[in-house]
């Protein structure tokens, strides 16, 4: 089952992914670039703060990993965060960097004094929080979103525009600003922004669709209130999307925002497309950016948690000793050097079988266990592990097998 497109020496997907009518339904990009917000949007985290050496650090793992566009912080919001901008543009990195900036002349400014490529300008789309959140009247948001994307591509900036909560606006009034920046305006490319990750997958589509009649490069930026982000980039992507707004770890506000690693995975081996980055630093990048955040990783998390290529389960235990030594793909759907894991494996803990005894008395050197003995060592685990509330290491597991066996000479004599 080799030179298909959903099996490689690497991961295994699955043949329905590929079935003409599922391929024909889609508009993908032949490539996707990924817009990094962590020092900026995953900063916004409650109680996470990066110092301006983090950051610069961090931008160097990024570019290192192979993001295309790294958007370094917000110059306005401090000192710190301008000083951290200055010093990931000194660099030179390989990565476009991008700084986020409010529809204000001031803020383009400051983007301008940086150094940077390009501008993300954010500003509020939908009626009631222009009106109620920033108590503006809308025709002074469309004279600002004019003047300072103008100013911005004058002074030779890119120009990511960035319609805030742009997903619960009403459509035609939404489209209606947009075809007026877009008109009197400047943009090089928009960001479909759903700030409060209400949209479905479906709506994700719809919505990308629509955004198409502005002809400039279409950027998702989805949030994970709903756990909806990295279903709705991917849809955005089928419907001809060609940026991904993410952030490491999916960190971000409230929820936080779609997370670069299960993205990046998926684009690559469920939808085939390149993505430029080089995923065996993927558990390595979010180490080092959870680490400096202080945020927990769960340890069923998806590409990066740390037991996900652990096997407790008896039944796949035993797949698993079939298959380690040819085909991992068999039992896990992308192998762990892909992203950087460490190697897969076995362990022991109340839900293992008969299988795994024998494979951890091999591991140990004991190659000789009879049937009885495999029935009584693999209660002993289970009894162990229920007491200690924990797996089992594989000392423990040791000492229990030659408890097992002097008790059982004992009784001989």
């Amino acid at each position: 089952m080799q030179n298909v497109p959903w099996k490689s020496d690497q991961w295994f997907s699955s043949p329905w992914n590929h079935e003409p009518s599922v391929r024909e339904t889609l508009e993908l990009p032949e490539q996707v670039v990924f817009h990094d917000t962590t020092l900026r949007d995953g900063e916004q985290q409650a109680g996470v703060l990066f110092t301006a050496k983090q950051k610069v650090h961090i931008a160097g793992l990024l570019a290192e990993a192979g993001v295309g566009r790294i958007e370094a912080g917000m110059p306005a919001v401090s000192p710190e965060d301008e000083l951290a901008i200055k010093e990931i543009v000194k660099a030179k990195l390989p990565s476009e960097i991008y700084v986020l900036s409010r529809c204000m002349k001031g803020d383009v400014q400051r983007a301008i004094d940086c150094g940077v490529d390009g501008v993300v300008m954010e500003i509020p789309s939908s009626r009631h929080l222009v009106e109620l959140g920033y108590r503006w009247t809308v025709e002074r948001a469309l004279n600002l979103c004019v003047e300072a994307t103008s100013y911005a591509h004058a002074q030779g900036l890119k120009v990511a525009f960035f319609p805030v909560d742009a997903s619960r606006a009403d459509i035609n009034e939404f489209l209606n600003l947009i075809q007026r920046v877009s008109t009197d305006g400047h943009m090089d490319s928009l960001g479909l922004v759903d700030t409060f990750g209400v949209l479905t997958p479906q709506a994700a589509a719809f919505y990308t669709q629509q955004c198409k009649r502005f002809g400039v490069p279409l950027e998702a930026h989805f949030h994970m209130d709903y756990e909806m982000g990295v279903a709705n980039s991917c849809m955005s992507v089928s419907a001809g999307a060609s940026v991904i707004h993410t952030t490491v770890g999916g960190l971000g506000e409230r929820a936080g925002n779609t997370p670069l690693e299960a993205t990046a995975m998926a684009l690559e081996t469920l939808y085939n497309i390149p993505t430029g980055l080089n995923t065996t630093k993927l558990k390595q990048l979010n180490d080092l950016v959870m680490g400096f955040a202080g945020v927990p990783v769960p340890d069923q998390k998806a590409i990066v948690g740390k037991r996900i290529f652990q096997i407790e389960s008896g039944m796949v235990a035993g797949w698993f000793g079939n298959v380690r030594d040819s085909d991992l793909t068999e039992v896990f759907p992308y192998l762990p050097s892909m992203v950087g894991q460490s190697p897969a494996e076995f362990v022991l803990g109340k839900g293992s079988g008969p299988d795994s005894i024998v494979m951890a008395a091999a591991d140990v050197g004991v190659t000789d266990l009879s049937g009885p003995e495999i029935t009584e060592l693999l209660m002993m685990v289970k009894m162990e592990s229920l007491g200690l509330r924990r797996l089992l290491t594989l000392d423990e597991f040791a000492d229990l097998l030659s408890s097992m066996r002097t008790s059982n000479k004992a009784n001989e004599v």
